[in-house]
């Protein structure tokens, strides 16, 4: 990770890093169209880019005969001829988006022109397609184009053709608004999750209920269209979610993936939000530790992705490879395999990861570390355990993922101790304690854990052992309550306990536990 910031800084060389072999080939033969631009500085600027791992611009003005003032105009201009031929790259691959919006502009030329016949041609074939996938938004500029120009020329039977439009526009207006407030609500659950996470108290939780109650439009489950059915399911799951109602939540995200599957095509136009909703299933059922089902619905996901069934571009190959990992690693947790994970699994995460780590947002990364981390702590290393925590801990946006950032610590307590490195232990605890003051996430379980190190010091060695026991013991009351019971959700401290009181290791603790579970 060294070098992610070198990356992120230059936008250019991040835009050529994600080109194909094919898209490359696709820009070279839409630049040499013109004879001249064979030998043009931007194509000169292009060979030598696509050749570096990291942006340098001494070696940029060394091998070519750019000047330094010139640079940034040259990057700028090559900047905007790649993004031109992938635009018409994009066309030929069923981009319905830009193909509606040709037809709208070709439209408008030929307007222009005073072919309005012409015109009126070309708009109902990019409302067809506008249609067929729901761009309602679109759709409604396509109807305002229509009727400005029924209004000014008389091109059919005025008076039927106006009442239609007008009827077409209106019944726009309101679905586009429902569609807003839906995917408005579901934008600011997920905003809301992204920040602090779970619900702590009972404040969070009124606050959650008001605001989606209040928020959410009324509506006809039957009369709503893919999309507004689709923000639908994904408010109710950010919500669900939040609330650790992971029985709804399950719900709501099965029907998410069963809207996809009974209107095929949408797979094709919306494979980020068929994703997502994969994620969403996945991830609930392994929070209801229903081992069976995680399987088989991770079996489905892995054909899907292996069939070709979810197209793969640059944006969902990060989901990809985000889904497939993490899931991974949560069967390993659900097994206690965990050693067997470390081995099968994180070889090839990085290979995967270092392809693509300049296009991971700071969320997702966070996210994968942290698994990282609790896989490695699962096995025993907590030399690597505490290599990814402190990653997370060095993160400076304090508004992403504050719960994660808090646990984080609470865990990097459990590894410092388990290694041995305790000689700064009370520093430690003062950081990790005044980290959740900090964070307003200072609740019973947290401080009976940070009191329990805090303590451990005036403990004789013989003595221990029990007081191990007597945190279970406490720990285990708060096990199913509404608000403390998600510090369980992100540490499986009670299974460290019983390792500490059984003088076994955490990874037979929760394989024995898992063989229990899942004998028929």
């Amino acid at each position: 990770m060294s070098n992610y910031n070198n990356n992120k800084s230059d936008h250019l060389l991040l835009l050529i890093q994600t080109l194909s072999k094919s898209e490359k080939r696709n820009f070279k033969l839409y630049a040499n169209r013109i004879r001249k631009n064979k030998s043009a500085k931007f194509m000169k600027l292009f060979e030598i880019m696509r050749k570096m791992n990291f942006y340098n611009e001494q070696k940029i003005l060394k091998d070519t005969s750019i000047k330094k003032e010139q640079l940034s105009n040259v990057k700028a201009h090559l900047y905007k001829q790649i993004l031109t031929s992938l635009k018409k790259l994009q066309h030929t691959i069923e981009n319905y988006d830009i193909q509606i919006r040709e037809y709208l502009d070709f439209s408008k030329v030929l307007y222009n022109k005073g072919l309005y016949i012409q015109s009126l041609k070309l708009l109902g074939k990019a409302k067809i397609i506008a249609r067929s996938c729901e761009s309602n938004t679109i759709l409604l500029e396509l109807v305002e184009f229509e009727k400005m120009i029924e209004s000014q020329h008389i091109t059919r039977s005025l008076y039927s053709r106006s009442g239609e439009l007008s009827e077409e526009s209106k019944e726009l207006i309101e679905r586009i608004q429902c569609k807003n407030a839906l995917s408005s609500l579901s934008l600011e659950l997920y905003g809301l999750y992204l920040k602090v996470g779970y619900v702590r108290n009972k404040k969070d939780k009124i606050f959650i209920e008001t605001y989606f109650r209040t928020n959410l439009p009324k509506f006809d489950i039957d009369k709503l269209s893919f999309y507004e059915k689709l923000f639908l399911f994904q408010s109710q799951v950010w919500y669900h979610y939040i609330q650790q109602d992971f029985i709804m939540c399950y719900r709501s995200s099965y029907k998410w993936i069963e809207l996809f599957q009974n209107y095929t095509k949408s797979k094709k136009i919306a494979p980020i939000s068929y994703l997502k909703g994969y994620h969403y299933l996945l991830d609930t059922l392994f929070y209801l530790n229903h081992y069976s089902k995680f399987i088989h619905v991770f079996k489905q996901f892995e054909k899907e992705v292996k069939n070709g069934e979810i197209p793969i571009n640059e944006n969902t190959k990060i989901l990809i490879f985000m889904y497939t990992y993490t899931n991974r690693i949560n069967k390993h947790y659900m097994e206690g395999s965990f050693s067997e994970g470390v081995k099968e699994i994180i070889p090839s995460l990085f290979v995967e990861f270092n392809k693509i780590f300049n296009r991971l947002d700071s969320h997702y990364i966070m996210i994968l570390y942290y698994k990282i981390a609790c896989l490695y702590f699962g096995s025993g290393d907590n030399k690597n355990t505490i290599l990814y925590l402190s990653k997370i801990m060095e993160n400076k946006r304090k508004n992403l993922r504050q719960d994660l950032q808090c646990f984080a610590r609470l865990l990097h307590l459990i590894a410092c101790y388990e290694s041995g490195l305790d000689e700064n232990m009370d520093q430690k605890i003062q950081s990790t304690y005044k980290f959740f003051i900090k964070m307003d996430d200072w609740y019973i379980v947290q401080k009976k854990i940070i009191f329990f190190f805090k303590n451990l010091g005036n403990v004789y060695p013989h003595q221990i052992r029990n007081q191990f026991k007597k945190l279970r013991d406490e720990l285990v009351k708060y096990y199913n309550h509404p608000y403390e019971k998600r510090t369980f959700l992100y540490l499986d401290i009670i299974s460290w306990l019983n390792s500490k009181i059984e003088n076994k290791s955490v990874e037979l603790i929760i394989k024995e536990k898992f063989i229990k579970n899942n004998l028929k």
